[in-house]
């Protein structure tokens, strides 16, 4: 019997936890039924026949299976396509036997927390849950599958009272699942990626974080969560032109919004898209930091020392690739990190953006494929701009 089994989880959050084990089999039966489903496997696995992986599934019986026996051994064959390597530090400095309140910059919308949970379950630990917005569910069958692999919902785009509502459930939530559950928890410093690779993590998220303990301070709450912030470094995103096209679009009219079909459009090419090296940076639990906060501070001052606590953890431990260094050089106009590239990789990176912005799917002008091409570097360029300040 899996732990989530021993621990009831309240009926508050029945609608946004993860299935329970007990309850796997069933809600999964239900899954390979779907057309929808079904179609998006043979698209995800074209050399699989649907009626030998549908039996494998029925086969499952909780999550951790699911993860080991589906979701790792795709993980292997796709980042051996899609990377040039996945790497972590840092692990040592996470006990295997206290859950984490992991926070960490977000540059993909899937492959961030899946790629974590494959790092974990590599060094023989537990994975985390993880949080997704209900905004990335448009159909029924992506909220069940989600929730069969260890994610909780967060609520977003209610109206001012139900947002209140929601941010208590979900952080009551968060501190169930890792005071009572045992549960590590994956959870982006901000809502949505930062387009730009500035990486800030939100005050609104830090508040949020203190709700499921209302009757304690900001840092007695926090505390509770263990958090152990995480930098993610991509030496490649393959959703950069992507990003860049919002800014223009939003420049261009600043009520453009996307659409749920731009999400998939980005999960996809997230997913499939080349990165390069991937580098994952544990760092301790930021509890000794948060002692060190002086109890009669201003509580927004106290928020605004938390997020730099975090931030500072995340710009310390980027793994800074050549991509960083010739976009940072190039944005700048200088040559300050000539040393750690050549003309010909420099030659390169510039050839990759270009072609990456002629993929854009719409008509750019001379001075749209500038804005793409500037905005560009400054994804790139960002990390390192940070770092080189955290470092001081």
């Amino acid at each position: 019997m899996m732990l989530d089994e021993k621990i009831a989880v309240p009926a508050e959050y029945n609608d946004i936890c993860p299935i329970a084990d007990k309850d796997f089999h069933n809600e999964m039966s239900i899954l390979v039924q779907e057309p929808s489903f079904q179609r998006i496997v043979g698209m995800v696995l074209p050399n699989y026949k649907y009626s030998e992986l549908k039996h494998v599934l029925l086969g499952l019986n909780s999550k951790h299976e699911f993860q080991m026996k589906i979701m790792k051994p795709y993980l292997d064959g796709l980042l051996a396509k899609t990377t040039s390597g996945l790497t972590s530090s840092g692990m040592e400095y996470i006990d295997k036997d206290i859950p984490n309140l992991f926070i960490t910059n977000h540059r993909d919308i899937v492959l961030d927390s899946a790629q974590l949970g494959y790092l974990l379950l590599n060094e023989g630990r537990k994975s985390c849950e993880i949080a997704i917005g209900n905004n990335l569910l448009i159909y029924d069958w992506i909220n069940k599958i989600v929730k069969l692999n260890k994610a909780f919902i967060v609520k977003r785009n209610l109206g001012r009272i139900q947002t209140l509502q929601a941010a208590i459930q979900l952080s009551g939530y968060m501190h169930f699942a890792i005071t009572q559950k045992k549960e590590s928890i994956w959870l982006a410093q901000r809502e949505g990626r930062c387009k730009d690779s500035n990486d800030r993590t939100q005050e609104s998220l830090i508040k949020m974080l203190t709700y499921g303990a209302r009757e304690k301070t900001i840092v007695e709450a926090l505390k509770e969560l263990n958090i152990a912030p995480i930098a993610i470094s991509y030496e490649y995103d393959p959703n950069d032109y992507l990003k860049a096209k919002e800014f223009l679009m939003r420049d261009k009219n600043p009520n453009w919004k996307k659409s749920p079909e731009d999400d998939l459009i980005s999960m996809q090419t997230g997913i499939q898209g080349f990165k390069g090296q991937v580098h994952y940076s544990f760092t301790p639990c930021i509890n000794d930091e948060l002692d060190k906060i002086p109890a009669d501070l201003d509580k927004m001052l106290t928020v605004t020392r938390i997020c730099h606590i975090i931030d500072h953890a995340i710009h310390e431990n980027y793994k800074i690739f050549k991509t960083n260094y010739i976009a940072h050089d190039i944005l700048f106009n200088n040559k300050e990190f000539a040393d750690k590239y050549t003309p010909e990789e420099k030659e390169a990176f510039t050839k990759y953006l270009t072609d990456q912005i002629n993929k854009t799917d719409i008509k750019l002008s001379e001075f749209d494929r500038f804005y793409m091409y500037t905005k560009m570097l400054q994804m790139y360029s960002n990390p390192l701009t940070n770092q080189l300040e955290a470092l001081k």
